[in-house]
Formats: structure tokens, sequence, C-alpha cells
């Protein structure tokens, strides 16, 4: 190897590692702004730039003060109600949609897939007009179980995922399962579903986080906020007219992240075997 041809390996490694660090920075910078923002009285934070650290590390008021005066006992209820039931139904209607189109072949086949094709491809911006009248004709505003039924909607990702994933699982077992009399559910239910795992925690973690995260529809359609908020809608509280409590608002952040934190690092063995082995196969 010439003396050229080394440079240029060394370039590309520090290229490489360079570009590694960097983003890193990026993506990691807001998350310590919003930690450090967090511990700050009202004086500090108005006083002081984002990245100055704060004078105690032991100031848990602004916690307290985010979770009592937003309401977010109420708002973690809200979505923990919202979560278990979206991820419940979605995973009973999508699975069940994919079963069909994969194993039943009929005349329309192709066109529902391609319609499911070519809803994913239009913004959800550009449908909220006729959602939104649906929702108001429905009286499904500002009722809790009428966001649920939205956001039940089928996941076009999801519908994809599993789909995939039939594909991969051998007609041979419903063949034999049809000869040994069983019924399209008895096949579904007690044969396919459970191998269908993977798939679903896959696309579970794509819907769930997705659902946690959702503020544009939160905030239109549960318009009380005392009553019908959110985890992402309660910090809400905190902007106004005369200015916003942004140490209060990162404090909230912080206490909206835990759960997920948390489900993370104790399911995380689940969470990766299930990319892994929800991915595309071949």
């Amino acid at each position: 190897m010439t003396a050229l041809e080394k440079t240029g390996k060394y370039i590309l490694i520090f290229l490489k590692y360079f570009s590694l660090v960097f983003f890193s920075f990026v993506a990691l910078l807001p998350v310590v702004s919003c930690v450090i923002t967090a511990f700050k009285t009202d004086a500090e934070y108005q006083n002081t730039n984002v990245m100055t650290l704060p004078e105690s590390w032991f100031n848990f008021g602004n916690f307290v003060d985010a979770f009592n005066k937003a309401g977010m006992g109420r708002a973690f209820l809200n979505s923990t109600i919202i979560l278990v039931c979206v991820l419940l139904f979605s995973t009973i209607i999508g699975t069940q949609l994919a079963y069909v189109l994969d194993r039943f072949k009929f005349f329309g086949n192709t066109l529902i897939r391609n319609l499911f094709l070519f809803a994913s491809m239009l913004p959800g911006v550009a449908m909220q007009i006729s959602v939104y009248e649906i929702m108001y004709k429905l009286h499904f505003i500002n009722s809790l179980p009428g966001y649920i039924v939205m956001m039940c909607g089928t996941d076009v990702i999801a519908i994809y995922i599993y789909i995939q994933f039939f594909e991969n699982i051998d007609i041979s077992l419903d063949e034999s399962a049809i000869v040994d009399g069983a019924s399209y559910f008895t096949i579904f239910y007690k044969i396919l579903f459970p191998l269908l795992k993977p798939a679903i925690v896959t696309a579970c973690i794509l819907k769930g986080v997705g659902t946690y995260n959702e503020y544009y529809c939160a905030n239109l359609y549960l318009q009380d906020k005392t009553r019908l908020a959110t985890v992402a809608t309660s910090l809400y509280t905190f902007v106004g007219p005369l200015g916003s409590k942004y140490n209060l608002i990162c404090a909230g952040v912080i206490i909206s992240l835990l759960p997920a934190l948390i489900v993370f690092i104790t399911c995380q063995k689940q969470i990766y075997s299930g990319l892994t082995a929800g991915a595309v196969k071949g």
C-alpha cells in the first residue's frame, strides 16, 4: 500500500468517526439542554443561557409543579387508556386484515393493497378537513372513545409488516389444519397468530410511539384540557401569551419520557428481537 493510499484510508476513517461524533452531538444536545433547563429556577432561566449549569441539581420543585399544575396524573391515565385500546384493536384488526389479504385470493385483492399504498402517500394534514367533519357528525369531538376510534385507523405500515410475515409462513400449516377439521378462525388464532409475535412487537413499537407522542389530533379533538388532556397536550399549560415557562416544560418533558424509558430498559431484549425478526426476511 502506497503512502497516498494510506493517507486516503486514514482520511476516510477520520471522516467516518468525525461524522458519528458530530451527529451524536447534534442528537444529544437538545436532550442535555432540556435536562439542564429542567433544574433551573425561574430567575436562573431568565438570566442564563440554556447551557449554563443550574446552581443546584436537587431542585425538584419544577418536577412537582409541572406534574401538579399540568394535571399530568390525569394525562398519564388518559394516555394509558388510549395507548392500550389503540394497540389492542389495531393489532386485532391489522393481523386479521393481513391474513385475509395474504391467504385468500379474491377479486379486488390487488386493488385493496394498492389503495392502502395510495393512502400511505397522502399527507395527513390534507385529509384533516374531511376527518374533522366526520368526527363532528359522529359527535366524536371531546370524546375519548371517539378519539380512540380515530386513532385505531388501520396502520398501513403495520399491514405490510403483517403481510410480509404471513408470506414467510408456509401455507402447508393452514392446509394441515384444514384437513384436521380446523376452521379459518381456529387456524388464525391458534396457529398463525402466535407465530406473528415478532411482527406484532415491531408494529406495536411503531404505533405505540406515534400514539403516545401524538399532539396535533389530541389537541384538535380533545378540546377539554382539564378532563381529556394527554401527556403530549398537558405541557401546553405552561405556554401563554405572556410568556412560556420553559423550565417547567422541560421538567414535564422529562417526566413524560420516564415511562417510555422504563419500558425500553425492562423490555429491550424483546424489542430488539422483535425488530430484527419482524424485519424483511427472505
